[in-house]
């Protein structure tokens, strides 16, 4: 991604139908109190204009992209906490774990993910206050 085609604010593209993605979005919502964050799903055109297939197509991992790169899984998660900010950012700290066994629960966790937190049937709606932070 270029320069020119990053976004001004960091974007986090996730599972619309995941109960478990959707969780995340609304505690993130919560706790970026400065409106950093844009949130996309990844089933919506967004998505589709900015993120290789292969991303779209399989929607297993949380993306972030952001004017440095796109990133996955548990990377995704942990820049996210860190635009948040406040105490939250400390648990980016994670970071010291190797990628490999950060990504490795990520991936266990992504599998069960439905199984665990259930599967809507459309994607989420924003609320009108959140509309603004939400791109189709």
């Amino acid at each position: 991604m270029s320069a020119a085609t990053s976004p001004e604010h960091p974007i986090v593209f996730f599972d619309g139908v995941c109960g478990l993605c959707n969780a995340s979005v609304d505690r993130l919502l919560r706790w970026d109190r400065r409106g950093v964050l844009r949130f996309a799903p990844l089933q919506g055109a967004t998505a589709e204009r900015l993120l290789p297939e292969r991303l779209t197509e399989h929607m297993d991992t949380l993306v972030l992209l952001d004017a440095d790169d796109l990133h996955l899984r548990s990377e995704a998660a942990l820049r996210a906490l860190t635009y948040v900010g406040g105490p939250w950012r400390l648990l980016a700290g994670l970071r010291v774990v190797p990628r490999p066994v950060r990504d490795g629960v990520y991936d266990l966790i992504a599998r069960r993910r439905y199984r665990w937190f259930g599967k809507k049937e459309s994607c989420r709606l924003p609320l009108p206050h959140e509309r603004e932070r939400f791109l189709p």
